[in-house]
């Protein structure tokens, strides 16, 4: 990979750019005066190159971008220089930009559940670029899809074709929207936070797909992100943003290595770091050695399972599907226990089941001494007030009809019956815990940041002072410096009030920051247990090893050497599955010639 890159890096340097932008800006007319979300951003894209769009919300990265094919809003408005193979796009008539979007400039957006049409297959949506764009049948244009459904390796291509986006996994309509937006080869690809919710094995294909098709199309990628890790793994050359202006541009190597502005040089210090928190003098169990057993907790037991089984019950011709299988699991006072995996693997189950939204269908389960196997909703009433759950997303979670003071003072109001004074007291602590000024009490939701909605949902879970808090992806969607100052505001709190936590996420560098242990779950099987430094530095097993080394780092030259090692994993993963597949098959075989001998062996021969 290496030799292939430094060959390609001078024939692309010396190419004629497709993207040439000069002096752009961005301004919205809001309240009768013009603000201005971007100004006077320039840089070039080449073809096979990716440039890396990087910094918080609101420092016009995506506008910026959503501008050079007409994508803002009505109040919106773009001026300067943007050039597209020699054609101004800036200016360009609708109909003009019409023909442009989607066969010469494409976009991956965000969140392809929002972004894809949920009532139609995404075959057909597929199919309605193609014909929009070229004079092209349907039966041709279907197998033209399928053919980029493979292209982006979505399994069973011809049965997906039909499916709709809410039959897709997460990554599987990511892979979607990816082959609908290449469907016409275009010349330039946007890609807008295209990883942000995906779990690392996932991100990790779909950066391995997309580093594929750059040399495959040889088009110019614009990946707009905050996560520094898939910067260091995807670009060519970083552009840092800040306040709607260009702080800092240069090649990957050189704002990783040499940060230039205190800006870049903050955004990277708060960008957790596989590895970092590695003590110098740690000393770590060899992989193919037994971990040495923990000493014993004396701490009381806040959630205890064994056996722990959960499973959703069939519907019509869909049998039932067991989701947890056989967990053990002990979190007690004061601890956080760090639970990760792929989508689909059973975390979220297992917390949903710890706060009692979900039954228990075989097994033990006890949170606060209250067994929650069967039990009833007069059983789990008392328990309400001793567990708290923080959502992945709080915008969707915190009611919009109500002031946050109100969303935050609700649960003390139903549980504790204190009101007036008392509750206002209270609700004003708690802002000043999560460091909210108290005058925010007020707002609503949709006035808030991200970073501060997640911070109103902390202090909700936290407001009858509970036991054991649940925290559901609580930091995915933010970026990575409003992450960092909520993690660092978590553990803060976590201090102060001594709650057990129970931290589900699919990033790991996060978990290894908060976690003293960690659960690895893997379809359901709990597969993995031990302390974070056993876990993260010497993983038994071989799942575990995947999932680490899918993770990516803040270092272009570190990710290429951690991208090499996930592919040597995976083949000898590919080449055991291989093995026993074919044992397998050799089995049946001798199986059937067996039983072909016997049939043909007279009864009375014997």
């Amino acid at each position: 990979m290496a030799t292939e890159t430094a060959v390609e890096a001078p024939a692309r340097e010396r190419a004629e750019p497709v993207l040439t932008v000069r002096d752009l800006s961005v301004n919205f007319y809001v309240d009768g005066e013009w603000f201005p979300a971007a100004v006077d951003v320039s840089y070039d894209v080449r073809p096979g190159e990716v440039l890396a769009i990087v910094g918080e919300s609101g420092s016009g990265k995506t506008q910026s971008s959503m501008s050079l094919i007409g994508l803002l809003p009505p109040n919106g408005r773009a001026y300067g220089s943007a050039m597209l193979d020699g054609r101004e796009l800036l200016g360009m008539s609708p109909g003009r930009l019409r023909h442009v979007r989607g066969k010469e400039v494409a976009v991956i957006f965000q969140e392809p559940m929002t972004a894809l049409n949920p009532v139609y297959t995404v075959g057909f949506q597929i199919v309605e670029t193609l014909r929009t764009h070229f004079p092209m049948g349907p039966k041709e244009a279907k197998a033209r899809a399928i053919e980029l459904l493979t292209m982006v390796e979505i399994p069973e291509p011809e049965r997906r074709f039909d499916s709709y986006p809410h039959q897709l996994s997460g990554g599987q309509r990511q892979r979607a929207m990816i082959a609908q937006a290449l469907a016409c080869d275009p010349r330039l690809l946007i890609a807008d936070e295209p990883t942000t919710a995906l779990d690392v094995t996932v991100q990790a294909e779909i950066l391995q797909l997309m580093r594929d098709l750059r040399t495959r199309i040889d088009s110019g990628i614009v990946l707009i992100t905050h996560d520094m890790g898939v910067v260091a793994d995807l670009a060519d050359s970083i552009l840092v943003m800040k306040d709607g202006r260009v702080v800092e541009q240069g090649t990957a190597e050189q704002i990783f290595s040499n940060p230039q502005h205190p800006y870049t040089r903050s955004l990277l210090a708060a960008v957790p770091h596989l590895g970092a928190s590695r003590p110098a003098t740690a000393v770590v169990t060899e992989p193919d050695r037994e971990p040495a057993p923990a000493p014993a907790d004396e701490r009381p037991v806040v959630l205890d399972a064994q056996g722990m089984v959960i499973e959703y019950p069939g519907r019509g011709r869909t049998p039932g599907f067991r989701a947890v299988d056989g967990v053990d699991l002990t979190l007690h006072q004061g601890e956080v226990v760090g639970l990760v995996g792929e989508s689909g693997s059973g975390k979220t189950t297992i917390g949903r089941a710890v706060v009692g939204l979900l039954p228990v269908s075989a097994g033990t389960l006890r949170v606060a001494g209250v067994d929650m196997v069967g039990a009833s909703r007069k059983t789990l009433a008392p328990l309400r007030r001793q567990v708290g759950i923080v959502f992945q997303d709080p915008g969707s979670s915190l009611n919009p009809r109500l002031p946050i003071g109100e969303s935050i003072g609700e649960p003390m109001m139903l549980h504790t019956g204190i009101k007036g004074a008392e509750l206002s007291r209270r609700v004003e602590e708690l802002l000043d815990q999560v460091h909210l000024p108290r005058a925010m009490r007020n707002r609503y939701p949709h006035e808030l940041s991200g970073g501060q909605r997640q911070r109103v949902g902390i202090a909700r879970a936290l407001s009858l002072e509970p036991k054991l808090l649940v925290a559901d992806e609580p930091t995915s969607a933010l970026d990575v410096s409003v992450q960092a100052r909520v993690l660092e505001l978590f553990q803060e709190l976590q201090r102060e009030h001594g709650f057990a936590c129970l931290f589900i996420s699919h990033d790991l560098a996060v978990v290894e920051i908060l976690s003293s242990r960690v659960a690895v779950m893997h379809q359901g099987k709990l597969v993995e247990h031990g302390a974070t430094e056993q876990v993260v530095h010497a993983p038994q097993h071989a799942y575990t090893q995947r999932l680490l080394a899918a993770v990516p780092v803040p270092d272009p030259v570190e990710q290429r050497s951690r991208r090499e090692a996930r592919a040597a994993l995976l083949a000898e993963a590919a080449h055991e599955q291989d093995a026993i597949e074919q044992a397998a098959l050799a089995r049946a075989a001798a199986a059937r010639l067996d039983g072909i001998g016997e049939d043909r062996v007279p009864p009375n021969a014997l």
